[in-house]
Protein backbone atom coordinates (compact mmCIF):
# COMPACT_ATOMS: atom_id res chain seq x y z
CA UNK A 1 0.00 0.00 0.00
CA UNK A 2 1.48 3.16 -0.94
CA UNK A 3 -1.07 5.74 -0.12
CA UNK A 4 -3.06 5.16 3.09
CA UNK A 5 -6.51 6.45 2.03
CA UNK A 6 -8.98 9.58 3.85
CA UNK A 7 -11.17 6.42 5.48
CA UNK A 8 -8.54 3.80 7.20
CA UNK A 9 -6.01 4.44 9.99
CA UNK A 10 -2.65 2.36 9.48
CA UNK A 11 -0.04 1.45 11.66
CA UNK A 12 3.31 0.10 10.97
CA UNK A 13 6.37 -0.55 13.27
CA UNK A 14 9.89 -0.90 11.32
CA UNK A 15 11.28 -1.47 14.35
CA UNK A 16 10.94 -2.35 18.14
CA UNK A 17 7.92 -5.10 17.90
CA UNK A 18 9.76 -8.57 17.97
CA UNK A 19 12.79 -7.26 19.67
CA UNK A 20 13.90 -4.66 22.08
CA UNK A 21 15.30 -1.34 21.24
CA UNK A 22 15.30 0.27 17.47
CA UNK A 23 12.01 1.99 17.72
CA UNK A 24 10.37 3.32 14.46
CA UNK A 25 7.13 3.32 14.29
CA UNK A 26 4.50 4.94 11.59
CA UNK A 27 0.95 5.73 11.76
CA UNK A 28 -0.48 5.93 8.11
CA UNK A 29 -4.12 8.60 7.43
CA UNK A 30 -5.49 10.38 4.85
CA UNK A 31 -2.59 10.10 2.25
CA UNK A 32 0.26 10.84 4.93
CA UNK A 33 2.21 8.93 7.66
CA UNK A 34 3.57 10.26 10.66
CA UNK A 35 7.20 8.73 12.80
CA UNK A 36 7.13 7.84 16.20
CA UNK A 37 10.46 7.47 17.78
CA UNK A 38 13.85 6.74 15.49
CA UNK A 39 15.95 4.30 17.73
CA UNK A 40 19.15 2.08 17.60
CA UNK A 41 19.85 -1.40 19.06
CA UNK A 42 23.55 -2.77 20.00
CA UNK A 43 25.15 -5.61 18.10
CA UNK A 44 26.21 -8.65 19.42
CA UNK A 45 28.86 -11.01 18.44
CA UNK A 46 27.64 -11.82 15.12
CA UNK A 47 28.44 -8.59 13.45
CA UNK A 48 32.04 -7.69 14.26
CA UNK A 49 33.52 -4.69 14.42
CA UNK A 50 29.11 -3.13 14.71
CA UNK A 51 28.29 -1.72 17.40
CA UNK A 52 25.15 0.41 16.84
CA UNK A 53 22.61 -1.20 14.78
CA UNK A 54 19.40 0.59 13.32
CA UNK A 55 15.61 0.16 11.29
CA UNK A 56 15.94 0.05 7.62
CA UNK A 57 13.90 3.03 6.79
CA UNK A 58 13.11 2.28 2.77
CA UNK A 59 9.28 2.30 3.15
CA UNK A 60 9.16 5.85 4.35
CA UNK A 61 12.06 7.31 2.59
CA UNK A 62 10.32 6.18 -0.48
CA UNK A 63 7.52 8.02 0.85
CA UNK A 64 9.06 10.77 2.71
CA UNK A 65 7.07 13.80 1.01
CA UNK A 66 4.08 12.11 2.84
CA UNK A 67 6.35 12.27 6.16
CA UNK A 68 4.59 15.07 8.24
CA UNK A 69 6.98 14.53 11.12
CA UNK A 70 9.21 12.34 13.54
CA UNK A 71 7.69 12.84 17.00
CA UNK A 72 10.17 11.80 19.39
CA UNK A 73 8.98 10.04 23.47
CA UNK A 74 11.76 10.22 24.64
CA UNK A 75 15.71 10.64 24.97
CA UNK A 76 16.43 6.95 25.33
CA UNK A 77 19.16 5.52 22.32
CA UNK A 78 16.63 2.98 21.40
CA UNK A 79 14.23 6.02 20.65
CA UNK A 80 16.18 8.88 19.11
CA UNK A 81 20.07 7.64 18.33
CA UNK A 82 19.14 7.32 14.77
CA UNK A 83 17.82 10.35 13.92
CA UNK A 84 21.42 11.44 12.97
CA UNK A 85 22.06 8.52 10.74
CA UNK A 86 18.97 8.44 9.06
CA UNK A 87 17.34 11.96 8.76
CA UNK A 88 19.67 12.69 5.91
CA UNK A 89 17.04 9.86 3.93
CA UNK A 90 14.01 11.39 5.50
CA UNK A 91 14.08 15.11 5.89
CA UNK A 92 11.32 15.65 7.91
CA UNK A 93 10.68 18.05 10.74
CA UNK A 94 11.64 16.71 14.55
CA UNK A 95 10.04 17.29 17.31
CA UNK A 96 10.46 16.46 21.09
CA UNK A 97 10.41 18.19 24.64
CA UNK A 98 13.38 20.12 25.33
CA UNK A 99 14.99 17.41 27.34
CA UNK A 100 15.15 14.90 24.43
CA UNK A 101 15.60 17.92 22.17
CA UNK A 102 18.79 18.88 24.28
CA UNK A 103 20.15 15.31 24.20
CA UNK A 104 19.32 15.30 20.24
CA UNK A 105 21.10 18.48 20.03
CA UNK A 106 24.28 17.10 20.80
CA UNK A 107 24.15 14.07 18.45
CA UNK A 108 23.53 16.47 15.59
CA UNK A 109 26.34 19.04 16.56
CA UNK A 110 28.88 15.34 16.27
CA UNK A 111 26.98 14.84 12.65
CA UNK A 112 27.46 18.41 11.48
CA UNK A 113 23.65 18.61 10.90
CA UNK A 114 22.80 20.84 14.02
CA UNK A 115 21.99 24.06 11.23
CA UNK A 116 20.33 21.14 9.05
CA UNK A 117 17.72 19.43 11.08
CA UNK A 118 14.41 21.06 12.16
CA UNK A 119 13.94 20.61 15.61
CA UNK A 120 10.91 21.52 17.23
CA UNK A 121 10.75 21.96 20.87
CA UNK A 122 7.32 21.22 22.57
CA UNK A 123 6.37 21.84 25.97
CA UNK A 124 5.71 19.18 28.54
CA UNK A 125 1.63 18.23 27.75
CA UNK A 126 1.80 20.13 24.66
CA UNK A 127 -0.94 19.59 21.58
CA UNK A 128 0.43 20.42 18.17
CA UNK A 129 -1.05 19.50 14.84
CA UNK A 130 0.80 17.42 12.31
CA UNK A 131 -2.12 17.13 9.72
CA UNK A 132 -4.20 15.01 9.49
CA UNK A 133 -2.87 14.04 12.64
CA UNK A 134 -3.52 16.04 16.18
CA UNK A 135 -1.05 14.68 18.85
CA UNK A 136 -0.77 15.26 22.36
CA UNK A 137 2.07 14.69 25.12
CA UNK A 138 1.30 12.64 28.43
CA UNK A 139 3.66 12.86 30.93
CA UNK A 140 4.58 9.64 32.24
CA UNK A 141 7.25 7.97 34.59
CA UNK A 142 10.22 5.82 32.98
CA UNK A 143 14.12 6.22 34.00
CA UNK A 144 14.75 9.19 32.20
CA UNK A 145 13.61 12.68 32.22
CA UNK A 146 10.80 13.77 30.21
CA UNK A 147 8.80 10.13 29.07
CA UNK A 148 6.04 11.00 27.29
CA UNK A 149 3.09 9.14 25.57
CA UNK A 150 1.03 10.51 22.84
CA UNK A 151 -2.68 10.44 22.23
CA UNK A 152 -2.43 11.03 18.55
CA UNK A 153 -5.65 11.94 17.65
CA UNK A 154 -7.64 11.33 13.86
CA UNK A 155 -11.36 11.59 12.94
CA UNK A 156 -10.99 7.58 12.85
CA UNK A 157 -10.11 7.51 16.75
CA UNK A 158 -7.54 7.99 18.92
CA UNK A 159 -4.59 6.21 19.64
CA UNK A 160 -2.77 6.34 22.90
CA UNK A 161 0.74 5.84 21.96
CA UNK A 162 2.52 4.83 25.36
CA UNK A 163 5.88 4.80 24.76
CA UNK A 164 8.07 3.41 27.48
CA UNK A 165 6.71 3.78 31.17
CA UNK A 166 6.27 2.91 34.43
CA UNK A 167 3.85 3.93 37.31
CA UNK A 168 6.46 5.62 39.93
CA UNK A 169 4.76 7.51 42.75
CA UNK A 170 8.41 8.62 43.78
CA UNK A 171 10.31 9.12 40.34
CA UNK A 172 12.59 11.39 42.58
CA UNK A 173 13.47 13.39 39.00
CA UNK A 174 11.37 14.72 36.71
CA UNK A 175 6.68 14.56 37.24
CA UNK A 176 4.69 11.71 38.15
CA UNK A 177 2.18 9.89 35.61
CA UNK A 178 -0.62 12.18 34.79
CA UNK A 179 -3.41 9.39 35.87
CA UNK A 180 -5.71 12.06 35.16
CA UNK A 181 -5.00 12.32 31.41
CA UNK A 182 -5.11 9.19 30.73
CA UNK A 183 -8.44 8.35 32.79
CA UNK A 184 -9.89 11.32 30.42
CA UNK A 185 -8.62 9.61 27.62
CA UNK A 186 -10.36 6.47 28.53
CA UNK A 187 -13.37 8.23 29.15
CA UNK A 188 -13.38 10.51 25.37
CA UNK A 189 -13.19 6.70 23.93
CA UNK A 190 -9.79 5.13 22.71
CA UNK A 191 -9.51 3.18 19.54
CA UNK A 192 -6.32 1.65 20.30
CA UNK A 193 -3.41 1.48 22.62
CA UNK A 194 0.14 1.02 21.38
CA UNK A 195 1.62 -0.47 24.58
CA UNK A 196 5.27 -1.66 25.81
CA UNK A 197 5.36 -5.08 26.32
CA UNK A 198 9.03 -4.99 27.69
CA UNK A 199 7.81 -6.42 31.36
CA UNK A 200 4.82 -8.37 30.52
CA UNK A 201 6.55 -11.29 32.35
CA UNK A 202 6.83 -9.38 35.81
CA UNK A 203 4.49 -10.00 38.49
CA UNK A 204 3.62 -7.06 40.54
CA UNK A 205 4.81 -3.51 39.75
CA UNK A 206 8.45 -2.03 38.79
CA UNK A 207 9.22 -0.48 42.06
CA UNK A 208 10.10 3.25 42.95
CA UNK A 209 13.73 5.33 42.36
CA UNK A 210 13.18 5.77 45.66
CA UNK A 211 13.46 2.73 46.75
CA UNK A 212 17.06 1.98 45.32
CA UNK A 213 18.20 5.47 46.38
CA UNK A 214 17.65 4.21 50.13
CA UNK A 215 19.40 1.11 49.58
CA UNK A 216 22.26 2.77 47.96
CA UNK A 217 23.27 4.86 50.59
CA UNK A 218 22.89 1.76 52.90
CA UNK A 219 25.62 -0.10 50.51
CA UNK A 220 27.51 2.76 50.10
CA UNK A 221 28.21 3.36 54.18
CA UNK A 222 29.38 0.13 54.95
CA UNK A 223 31.56 -0.54 52.07
CA UNK A 224 35.68 -0.18 52.02
CA UNK A 225 37.86 1.51 50.19
CA UNK A 226 37.31 2.88 46.40
CA UNK A 227 33.40 2.36 45.49
CA UNK A 228 32.31 2.32 41.74
CA UNK A 229 28.76 2.74 41.21
CA UNK A 230 27.86 2.09 37.26
CA UNK A 231 23.90 2.36 35.82
CA UNK A 232 22.42 3.47 32.64
CA UNK A 233 24.00 7.11 31.98
CA UNK A 234 20.32 8.38 31.09
CA UNK A 235 18.87 7.58 34.05
CA UNK A 236 19.74 10.41 36.13
CA UNK A 237 17.66 9.89 39.29
CA UNK A 238 20.29 6.58 39.68
CA UNK A 239 23.10 9.10 38.87
CA UNK A 240 22.21 11.49 41.78
CA UNK A 241 21.09 8.95 44.08
CA UNK A 242 24.51 8.07 43.72
CA UNK A 243 26.05 11.39 43.86
CA UNK A 244 24.00 11.64 47.22
CA UNK A 245 25.23 8.16 48.49
CA UNK A 246 28.74 9.58 47.92
CA UNK A 247 28.05 13.04 50.17
CA UNK A 248 26.07 10.63 52.89
CA UNK A 249 28.74 8.35 53.74
CA UNK A 250 31.56 11.05 53.52
CA UNK A 251 33.07 10.30 49.84
CA UNK A 252 33.24 12.87 47.20
CA UNK A 253 31.78 11.35 44.17
CA UNK A 254 33.77 11.77 40.28
CA UNK A 255 31.31 11.56 37.13
CA UNK A 256 33.44 8.97 35.01
CA UNK A 257 32.54 9.03 31.48
CA UNK A 258 31.38 11.08 28.46
CA UNK A 259 27.86 9.78 28.02
CA UNK A 260 27.56 10.58 31.85
CA UNK A 261 28.72 13.98 31.73
CA UNK A 262 26.59 14.78 28.78
CA UNK A 263 23.71 13.27 30.17
CA UNK A 264 24.02 15.84 33.32
CA UNK A 265 24.99 18.61 30.73
CA UNK A 266 22.10 18.30 29.25
CA UNK A 267 20.05 17.82 32.10
CA UNK A 268 21.03 21.14 34.17
CA UNK A 269 21.04 23.16 30.41
CA UNK A 270 16.83 22.42 31.02
CA UNK A 271 16.40 23.32 34.66
CA UNK A 272 17.15 19.65 36.71
CA UNK A 273 20.15 18.81 38.95
CA UNK A 274 20.78 22.12 39.96
CA UNK A 275 21.91 21.00 43.19
CA UNK A 276 23.89 17.75 42.13
CA UNK A 277 26.54 17.36 44.57
CA UNK A 278 30.00 19.07 43.17
CA UNK A 279 32.10 16.29 41.77
CA UNK A 280 36.05 15.95 41.58
CA UNK A 281 37.60 15.57 38.03
CA UNK A 282 38.84 12.70 37.17
CA UNK A 283 42.49 13.77 36.92
CA UNK A 284 42.12 15.05 40.43
CA UNK A 285 40.90 11.52 42.10
CA UNK A 286 43.65 9.91 42.39
CA UNK A 287 44.95 12.34 45.12
CA UNK A 288 41.98 11.56 47.51
CA UNK A 289 42.01 8.34 50.07
CA UNK A 290 40.59 5.53 49.05
CA UNK A 291 37.41 5.60 51.47
CA UNK A 292 36.82 8.72 50.44
CA UNK A 293 35.71 8.75 47.07
CA UNK A 294 33.10 6.70 45.07
CA UNK A 295 33.19 6.74 40.84
CA UNK A 296 29.83 6.82 39.19
CA UNK A 297 31.31 5.17 36.06
CA UNK A 298 29.32 4.37 32.63
CA UNK A 299 29.19 0.72 31.31
CA UNK A 300 26.89 -0.94 32.88
CA UNK A 301 26.25 -3.00 29.84
CA UNK A 302 30.24 -4.10 29.73
CA UNK A 303 30.73 -1.56 26.69
CA UNK A 304 34.22 -2.00 25.93
CA UNK A 305 34.96 1.69 25.67
CA UNK A 306 33.17 2.31 28.42
CA UNK A 307 34.60 3.74 32.24
CA UNK A 308 33.88 0.59 34.04
CA UNK A 309 35.72 -1.67 31.22
CA UNK A 310 38.81 0.73 32.08
CA UNK A 311 38.72 0.46 34.82
CA UNK A 312 38.45 -3.40 35.44
CA UNK A 313 41.22 -3.51 32.49
CA UNK A 314 43.45 -1.79 34.14
CA UNK A 315 43.64 1.01 31.70
CA UNK A 316 41.88 4.02 32.60
CA UNK A 317 44.03 7.16 32.41
CA UNK A 318 43.06 8.92 36.04
CA UNK A 319 41.38 6.04 37.84
CA UNK A 320 42.01 2.84 39.59
CA UNK A 321 40.22 -0.33 41.09
CA UNK A 322 42.04 -3.10 43.21
CA UNK A 323 41.77 -5.38 45.88
CA UNK A 324 39.78 -4.72 48.45
CA UNK A 325 37.65 -1.87 46.41
CA UNK A 326 33.55 -2.75 45.61
CA UNK A 327 32.08 -2.18 42.12
CA UNK A 328 28.31 -1.91 42.01
CA UNK A 329 26.12 -2.26 38.96
CA UNK A 330 22.70 -0.72 39.48
CA UNK A 331 21.12 -1.75 36.28
CA UNK A 332 19.79 -4.52 34.74
CA UNK A 333 21.50 -6.28 31.56
CA UNK A 334 19.99 -5.94 28.16
CA UNK A 335 19.00 -9.41 26.87
CA UNK A 336 22.08 -9.89 24.40
CA UNK A 337 24.44 -8.10 26.96
CA UNK A 338 24.70 -11.31 29.08
CA UNK A 339 28.21 -12.31 27.88
CA UNK A 340 29.80 -8.99 27.74
CA UNK A 341 28.75 -7.95 31.24
CA UNK A 342 29.94 -11.47 32.32
CA UNK A 343 33.62 -10.68 30.83
CA UNK A 344 33.62 -7.16 32.72
CA UNK A 345 32.58 -8.67 36.03
CA UNK A 346 34.92 -11.48 35.82
CA UNK A 347 37.11 -9.12 35.38
CA UNK A 348 36.80 -6.95 38.17
CA UNK A 349 36.58 -9.81 39.86
CA UNK A 350 39.97 -11.53 39.34
CA UNK A 351 41.45 -7.79 40.21
CA UNK A 352 39.96 -8.89 43.97
CA UNK A 353 37.31 -6.10 43.51
CA UNK A 354 33.82 -6.95 44.85
CA UNK A 355 31.54 -6.80 42.39
CA UNK A 356 27.50 -6.05 43.85
CA UNK A 357 24.45 -6.50 41.19
CA UNK A 358 20.99 -6.60 41.72
CA UNK A 359 21.29 -10.61 42.22
CA UNK A 360 22.80 -9.37 45.89
CA UNK A 361 21.02 -6.11 46.89
CA UNK A 362 17.40 -4.16 46.07
CA UNK A 363 19.63 -1.67 44.10
CA UNK A 364 17.84 -1.63 40.58
CA UNK A 365 14.23 -1.40 39.28
CA UNK A 366 12.89 -1.11 36.02
CA UNK A 367 11.81 1.75 33.95
CA UNK A 368 9.13 -0.49 32.59
CA UNK A 369 5.59 -1.35 33.72
CA UNK A 370 5.11 -5.05 34.89
CA UNK A 371 1.86 -6.87 34.64
CA UNK A 372 0.33 -5.09 37.78
CA UNK A 373 0.79 -1.51 36.22
CA UNK A 374 -0.30 -2.49 32.83
CA UNK A 375 -3.46 -3.83 34.51
CA UNK A 376 -4.24 -0.70 35.82
CA UNK A 377 -3.47 1.66 32.57
CA UNK A 378 -5.70 -0.97 30.43
CA UNK A 379 -8.26 0.00 33.04
CA UNK A 380 -7.83 3.81 32.66
CA UNK A 381 -7.46 3.64 28.57
CA UNK A 382 -9.98 0.91 27.67
CA UNK A 383 -8.93 0.83 24.33
CA UNK A 384 -10.97 -1.37 21.32
CA UNK A 385 -8.01 -2.57 20.37
CA UNK A 386 -4.60 -3.45 21.88
CA UNK A 387 -1.63 -3.75 19.87
CA UNK A 388 2.07 -4.34 21.96
CA UNK A 389 4.90 -3.22 21.04
CA UNK A 390 8.69 -2.83 22.49
CA UNK A 391 9.32 -6.39 23.17
CA UNK A 392 10.46 -9.91 21.64
CA UNK A 393 7.79 -11.89 19.88
CA UNK A 394 6.89 -13.61 23.21
CA UNK A 395 6.18 -10.56 25.34
CA UNK A 396 3.81 -9.52 22.70
CA UNK A 397 2.27 -12.68 22.36
CA UNK A 398 2.05 -12.87 26.15
CA UNK A 399 0.84 -8.87 26.30
CA UNK A 400 -2.23 -9.36 23.66
CA UNK A 401 -2.70 -12.46 26.26
CA UNK A 402 -2.76 -10.11 29.26
CA UNK A 403 -5.58 -7.41 27.16
CA UNK A 404 -7.51 -9.61 26.29
CA UNK A 405 -8.00 -11.13 30.34
CA UNK A 406 -8.62 -7.18 30.90
CA UNK A 407 -11.58 -7.03 28.60
CA UNK A 408 -9.69 -5.47 25.29
CA UNK A 409 -12.34 -6.73 22.86
CA UNK A 410 -9.53 -6.92 19.80
CA UNK A 411 -5.89 -7.76 19.97
CA UNK A 412 -3.32 -7.67 17.62
CA UNK A 413 0.78 -8.58 17.41
CA UNK A 414 1.80 -7.24 14.57
CA UNK A 415 5.91 -7.80 14.57
CA UNK A 416 8.25 -5.17 12.38
CA UNK A 417 7.02 -5.10 8.84
CA UNK A 418 3.53 -6.00 9.53
CA UNK A 419 0.90 -3.32 8.18
CA UNK A 420 -2.32 -3.36 10.69
CA UNK A 421 -5.79 -1.49 9.58
CA UNK A 422 -6.76 -0.07 12.95
CA UNK A 423 -10.26 1.21 11.59
CA UNK A 424 -12.73 1.39 10.01
CA UNK A 425 -14.17 -1.46 10.93
CA UNK A 426 -12.71 -4.84 13.12
CA UNK A 427 -8.29 -4.47 13.33
CA UNK A 428 -6.67 -6.50 10.93
CA UNK A 429 -3.08 -7.29 9.14
CA UNK A 430 -3.61 -6.47 5.38
CA UNK A 431 0.11 -6.88 4.43
CA UNK A 432 3.11 -6.95 5.13
CA UNK A 433 6.53 -5.00 4.21
CA UNK A 434 10.21 -5.14 3.86
CA UNK A 435 11.60 -4.55 7.39
CA UNK A 436 15.45 -4.79 7.38
CA UNK A 437 18.08 -3.94 9.81
CA UNK A 438 21.16 -1.46 8.58
CA UNK A 439 24.92 -0.90 11.10
CA UNK A 440 27.01 2.03 11.50
CA UNK A 441 29.78 1.21 10.36
CA UNK A 442 32.89 3.60 10.89
CA UNK A 443 31.26 7.18 9.56
CA UNK A 444 28.80 4.79 7.07
CA UNK A 445 25.91 3.07 7.50
CA UNK A 446 25.28 -0.56 5.16
CA UNK A 447 22.81 -3.10 5.23
CA UNK A 448 23.76 -6.14 8.09
CA UNK A 449 22.79 -8.19 5.65
CA UNK A 450 25.25 -6.95 2.61
CA UNK A 451 28.01 -8.07 1.56
CA UNK A 452 30.95 -6.15 3.40
CA UNK A 453 29.31 -7.85 6.84
CA UNK A 454 28.75 -10.96 5.16
CA UNK A 455 32.66 -11.36 3.95
CA UNK A 456 33.48 -9.65 7.92
CA UNK A 457 31.73 -12.98 9.63
CA UNK A 458 33.22 -15.03 6.88
CA UNK A 459 36.31 -13.89 8.13
CA UNK A 460 35.58 -14.23 11.46
CA UNK A 461 34.72 -17.90 11.30
CA UNK A 462 36.53 -19.20 8.74
CA UNK A 463 39.73 -17.09 8.44
CA UNK A 464 41.04 -15.66 4.86
CA UNK A 465 43.22 -17.70 2.04
CA UNK A 466 44.28 -15.36 -0.75
CA UNK A 467 46.31 -17.00 -4.06
CA UNK A 468 48.34 -15.01 -7.00
CA UNK A 469 49.02 -17.26 -10.51
CA UNK A 470 51.58 -15.88 -12.55
CA UNK A 471 51.06 -17.30 -16.05
CA UNK A 472 51.73 -16.70 -19.71
CA UNK A 473 49.28 -15.18 -22.44
CA UNK A 474 48.45 -19.66 -23.05
CA UNK A 475 47.51 -19.56 -19.22
CA UNK A 476 50.91 -21.63 -18.20
CA UNK A 477 52.14 -21.01 -15.06
CA UNK A 478 55.19 -19.12 -15.09
CA UNK A 479 56.09 -19.34 -11.50
CA UNK A 480 54.69 -21.32 -8.53
CA UNK A 481 51.79 -19.76 -7.17
CA UNK A 482 51.81 -18.10 -4.03
CA UNK A 483 49.66 -18.30 -1.05
CA UNK A 484 49.17 -16.23 2.08
CA UNK A 485 46.75 -17.59 5.14
CA UNK A 486 45.38 -15.18 7.61
CA UNK A 487 43.20 -16.47 10.59
CA UNK A 488 43.92 -20.02 9.21
CA UNK A 489 46.57 -22.34 11.32
CA UNK A 490 49.49 -23.31 9.17
CA UNK A 491 52.47 -23.90 11.52
CA UNK A 492 54.54 -26.11 9.68
CA UNK A 493 53.45 -25.02 6.35
CA UNK A 494 51.72 -28.63 5.34
CA UNK A 495 48.03 -26.63 4.29
CA UNK A 496 49.92 -24.14 1.84
CA UNK A 497 51.81 -26.85 0.17
CA UNK A 498 48.73 -28.66 -0.51
CA UNK A 499 47.21 -25.83 -1.78
CA UNK A 500 49.93 -24.90 -3.91
CA UNK A 501 49.48 -28.60 -5.24
CA UNK A 502 46.11 -27.91 -5.54
CA UNK A 503 46.88 -24.97 -7.94
CA UNK A 504 48.82 -26.73 -9.83
CA UNK A 505 46.55 -29.64 -10.79
CA UNK A 506 44.11 -27.23 -11.30
CA UNK A 507 45.90 -25.10 -13.89
CA UNK A 508 47.14 -28.54 -15.43
CA UNK A 509 42.95 -29.87 -16.03
CA UNK A 510 41.75 -26.83 -17.28
CA UNK A 511 41.47 -26.69 -21.25
CA UNK A 512 43.26 -24.00 -23.38
CA UNK A 513 40.17 -22.50 -24.19
CA UNK A 514 39.83 -22.07 -20.39
CA UNK A 515 42.96 -21.01 -19.86
CA UNK A 516 42.78 -17.97 -21.98
CA UNK A 517 39.91 -17.39 -19.89
CA UNK A 518 41.16 -15.25 -16.48
CA UNK A 519 37.24 -15.56 -14.53
CA UNK A 520 37.40 -19.34 -15.53
CA UNK A 521 40.88 -19.50 -14.10
CA UNK A 522 40.10 -17.24 -10.97
CA UNK A 523 36.68 -19.14 -10.02
CA UNK A 524 38.71 -22.28 -10.72
CA UNK A 525 41.64 -21.50 -8.43
CA UNK A 526 38.86 -19.85 -5.90
CA UNK A 527 37.41 -23.90 -5.80
CA UNK A 528 40.33 -25.54 -5.22
CA UNK A 529 41.57 -23.60 -2.11
CA UNK A 530 38.13 -24.05 -0.81
CA UNK A 531 38.38 -27.70 -1.71
CA UNK A 532 42.24 -28.34 0.01
CA UNK A 533 41.01 -25.94 2.73
CA UNK A 534 37.72 -27.84 3.62
CA UNK A 535 39.48 -31.08 3.40
CA UNK A 536 41.99 -30.36 5.68
CA UNK A 537 40.48 -28.24 8.47
CA UNK A 538 36.50 -28.51 7.75
CA UNK A 539 36.30 -24.73 7.19
CA UNK A 540 35.00 -22.79 3.86
CA UNK A 541 37.37 -19.65 3.74
CA UNK A 542 36.88 -16.24 2.67
CA UNK A 543 38.89 -16.48 -0.62
CA UNK A 544 40.31 -13.60 -3.02
CA UNK A 545 42.76 -15.21 -5.83
CA UNK A 546 44.50 -12.96 -8.30
CA UNK A 547 45.46 -13.38 -12.15
CA UNK A 548 48.73 -11.96 -13.59
CA UNK A 549 49.88 -12.75 -16.93
CA UNK A 550 52.61 -12.19 -18.63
Amino acid sequence: MTVPSDDELLFLALGGAGEIGMNLNLYGHAGKWLMVDLGIGFADDSMPGIEVVMPDPTFIEERRHDLVGIVLTHAHEDHLGAVADLWPRLEAPVYATPFAASVLRRKLIEAGLVDTVPVTEIPLGGKFGLAPFELELITMTHSILEPNALAIRTRLGTVFHTGDWKIDPEPLLGEVTDEAMLRRIGDEGALAMVCDSTNVFVEGEAGSEATVRANLEKLVKVSRGRVAVTCFASNLARVESAALAAVAAGRDPVLSGRALLRMVEAAQECGYLLDFPPCIPEQQAGYLPRDKVLFICTGSQGEPRASMAKLANGEHRDLVLEAGDTAIFSSRVIPGNERSVGRLQNALTARGVEVITDQEADIHVSGHPARDELVRVYQWIRPRIALPVHGEVRHMVEHAALARACQVPETIVAPNGTLVRLAPGPAEIIGHVPAGRLARDGDGVVPVDGASLRERRKLLWNGAAAASLVIDRSGRAVAAPKVSLRGIDDADGALTGAIVSGLKEMLADLSASERGDDGRIEEAARQAVRRVVRAHLGKKPLTDVHIVRI
